[in-house]
């Protein structure tokens, strides 16, 4: 009497994906895709990490009644412009407010090629030009 609790196994089975030299490969990639308020958070945080740096400004008039009423986030003063949703390629744009002293230049250019960095290195978009607004300037740690 055969044990018909075990199940047979074929000895060969057939492969639903080609295999090298057996027709064309399936070409099935994965796609990640980085939301524009996911990569404005990003490009936020990276910009407060550049010395200098001692806060961002507001970009439109929501993110200024958000400060307002006591609603700061790290995406705030940062705009993001694709051509189309999905796409890897953007533009950003940062309003900051920079420390009394500091060479607002040199500051400008350092958060420039944060972002590009921060943006293409952890999420793998290409940033097409970054428009750094410098639209205050502050005492560091007030």
């Amino acid at each position: 009497m055969a044990d018909k609790t075990r199940s047979e196994v074929p000895k060969e089975v057939p492969s639903k994906v080609p295999q090298k030299g057996r027709g064309a490969p399936l070409q099935t990639k994965d796609r990640v895709t980085v939301t524009d308020e996911a990569l404005a958070t990003l490009i936020g945080l990276a910009a407060h990490e550049v010395p200098g740096i001692i806060g961002m400004s507001p970009a439109n008039l929501r993110e200024g009644i958000k400060r307002i009423l006591g609603a700061q986030q790290a995406d705030e003063g940062v705009e993001i412009s694709r051509s189309a949703e999905g796409d890897e390629r953007a533009a950003v744009d940062l309003y900051v407010a920079v420390a009394y002293g500091v060479n607002i230049p040199a500051v400008a250019e350092s958060v420039r090629e944060r972002v590009l960095y921060a943006a293409k290195t952890f999420a793998g978009v290409v940033i097409t030009r970054v428009g750094v607004h410098v639209a205050g300037v502050g005492r560091a740690g007030r």
